[in-house]
């Protein structure tokens, strides 16, 4: 009852790990990872509902044309390695066109994945330390419940206490170096993504800093700089962009503004939507929908596209900020 008034256009998938054999955790990240079968599954599903796969260019097209075909477009953030290792052999099995956003920060070693390290601190360790001055205390972890519970309160402190640009240091303080996080992307796989026929490389920041938390010029030069070190590395300038974590106090009205400043043609947000004729309007403030690693379920995604849980969630039919 609620597609054709809800479902739209289509909708930007958005993944980020692909493998089938995902690291081991507390569970603490198990939404950023999904199975090869489960994409599979979900590909072909939506292929035999009607769905089109187009690449980031011609979704932006066909918004702008104000056309009604169903389309999909596929979006990793972070280029995981599995990206390119797992992933990239079921895009080309079902000729299906996919964007990976890239933060060099992260594919040089110059920033860790906070959310994994936070995870494997607890994980490896019985008692932990929390970062000073923002928490004296020592949290025991023997137990799998402790384990969590302070995974969960060290990534709440790194995500709102630590400052953006000081994060990586208090990781370092805390042994962040000694623990083992997914493998990135490496610039040749990089560049063999922007010279193959389904691949587009956008940018995803630098350091993969939270954009609303820097100052203006900052926060720029995190975009922009994105951009440049990607043309540098591969020769392609990046036309798309994805905001780093994408919720409501990571993107607001400014981030958009710079967004396109910073030239990019679109921006994703990581805010939950299906696609629709007025997005053409807000080319730099995209919804997308999560394939959630915790709902490894077609039928969630079958309801996910009728557009159902966008108006439950948001009271929108059509989402920007």
């Amino acid at each position: 009852m609620a597609k054709p008034h809800l479902s739209g256009l289509g909708a930007i998938l958005m993944l980020h790990s692909v493998t089938a054999t995902p690291r081991k955790g507390l569970g603490l990240n198990d939404h950023l990872s999904v199975t090869p079968d489960f994409l599979d599954r979900a590909i072909s599903d939506m292929k035999r509902s009607g769905f089109a796969f187009v690449s980031l260019d011609e979704m932006v097209d066909h918004l702008g044309t104000g056309s009604r075909a169903k389309v999909a477009t596929i979006t990793l953030d972070d280029a995981y390695l599995d990206n390119f290792t797992e992933a990239l052999p079921m895009f080309e099995h079902h000729d299906a066109p996919f964007a990976i956003y890239v933060a060099p920060g992260l594919i040089d070693g110059s920033v860790q994945p906070w959310w994994e390290v936070v995870e494997q601190l607890a994980l490896m360790r019985d008692e932990v330390a929390m970062p000073s001055p923002l928490d004296d205390s020592v949290r025991a972890t023997s137990s799998p419940v402790e384990k969590l519970a302070t995974a969960r309160h060290l990534s709440g402190l790194m995500a709102t206490r630590v400052s953006e640009t000081e994060r990586q240091a208090v990781l370092d303080e805390m042994g962040g170096r000694e623990v083992s996080t997914s493998p990135f992307m490496k610039w040749d796989d990089i560049v063999a993504v922007t010279r193959h026929r389904l691949g587009t490389i956008g940018a995803h920041t630098i350091q993969h800093y939270n954009l609303a938390r820097l100052e203006e010029e900052c926060a720029l030069i995190e975009m922009r700089g994105s951009a440049d070190v990607i043309t540098e590395k591969t020769g392609i300038r990046p036309r798309h962009f994805a905001y780093p974590y994408g919720h409501q106090r990571a993107v607001g009205a400014r981030e958009i503004r710079l967004a396109k400043e910073a030239g990019f043609v679109s921006a994703v947000t990581t805010r939950h939507g299906t696609l629709h004729p007025e997005h053409r309007d807000h080319m730099h403030a995209l919804p997308r929908i999560s394939l959630n690693g915790r709902y490894q379920d077609i039928g969630h995604l079958r309801t996910m596209l009728t557009g159902i849980t966008t108006f439950a969630n948001s009271r929108r039919r059509v989402v920007t900020l």
